[in-house]
């Protein structure tokens, strides 16, 4: 359990995966290996495994504690979903223990009050349904499940996200649409609060939505920065998209800004995908930028 403070707001990840993922060459189109060579910390065991020539991928969800409200950002794969698509295989028919992880950090999914999916990714709103007798459920029935006002109409476009990306459709069909047709989701947009101190903006290019989180308290900022960048690699060189990011120039555009308001805020930034210790700072360095890791406490 990884879990640090911003101000009165405790964070803690919720993992449900961590080891080699993707090929740095799939996921990355401009990947030139010598970037390794150059920054020896991105070669390190814990952001690459280099017996299987895979970055090292984490897939969690943020947990937050403010008062009384308990907050997740983003929900994982989640179990027992079938996933067709042959990138997406090492998330099909799951079966972890997130929610024992999740009941490990003191929280039922029942008492969880808001979700936020920054996107509607595959690997970020699996745990918004699990199967129940038979059928798909809230897996938090009385959370209110928040999402991008434009996000959601990308994928409810067909020349949007499911022109796009068509492997995201089975998504939407079995993370999104029984929380919808549940009642409990509440669209929001760039620059709304969800709690005092606590709100989200547009971060769009990797998706046509895509969200990010602040959270400021007692004078301490954090930044969700969900998948503006998903390896400390792209700090060093923002020019490199993923290969699922949909509008390439703005992403980078984007992941630029985001890494410079964090580099001049010293704000902590908390990705979704990157490997140990999972969060970090940011400093400029030269036209590019630097990641400062920050070791959360372990228990």
């Amino acid at each position: 359990m990884w879990h640090m403070r911003i101000g009165a707001v405790e964070v803690m990840r919720v993992e449900e995966s961590l080891g080699p993922g993707f090929d740095p060459a799939f996921l990355f189109p401009l990947y030139d290996p010598a970037v390794l060579d150059e920054h020896p910390l991105l070669a390190a065991p814990a952001l690459f495994d280099r017996a299987a020539g895979k970055l090292m991928s984490s897939i969690h969800c943020w947990l937050l504690r403010v008062g009384d409200a308990v907050v997740l950002i983003d929900t994982c794969s989640g179990n027992g979903k079938p996933r067709s698509h042959p990138a997406f295989r090492r998330f099909s028919m799951l079966d972890t223990p997130w929610l024992e992880r999740l009941a490990a950090c003191g929280v039922r999914p029942e008492q969880v009050t808001l979700v936020v999916n920054t996107h509607l990714h595959v690997d970020h709103v699996g745990w918004n349904t699990r199967y129940e007798g038979g059928r798909l459920v809230p897996t938090f029935p009385r959370a209110r499940y928040l999402i991008g006002r434009d996000e959601l109409a990308h994928w409810r476009d067909p020349e949007g996200g499911p022109r796009l990306h068509p492997a995201g459709i089975e998504v939407i069909a079995d993370s999104v649409d029984p929380v919808e047709q549940a009642g409990l989701v509440e669209l929001i947009a760039d620059g709304d609060s969800i709690l005092p101190g606590i709100s989200v903006h547009a971060a769009p290019g990797h998706t046509a939505g895509q969200l990010i989180v602040r959270v400021a308290s007692q004078g301490a900022l954090g930044i969700f920065t969900a998948d503006v960048f998903h390896q400390p690699m792209q700090m060093l060189r923002p020019e490199w998209n993923s290969c699922f990011c949909e509008v390439p120039d703005l992403a980078v555009a984007t992941r630029r800004r985001v890494l410079r308001e964090a580099a001049e805020s010293g704000a902590v930034v908390f990705p979704t995908h990157t490997g140990a210790p999972h969060a970090g700072r940011v400093a400029v360095a030269g036209d590019a930028f630097r990641f400062i890791p920050v070791t959360g406490v372990s228990a």
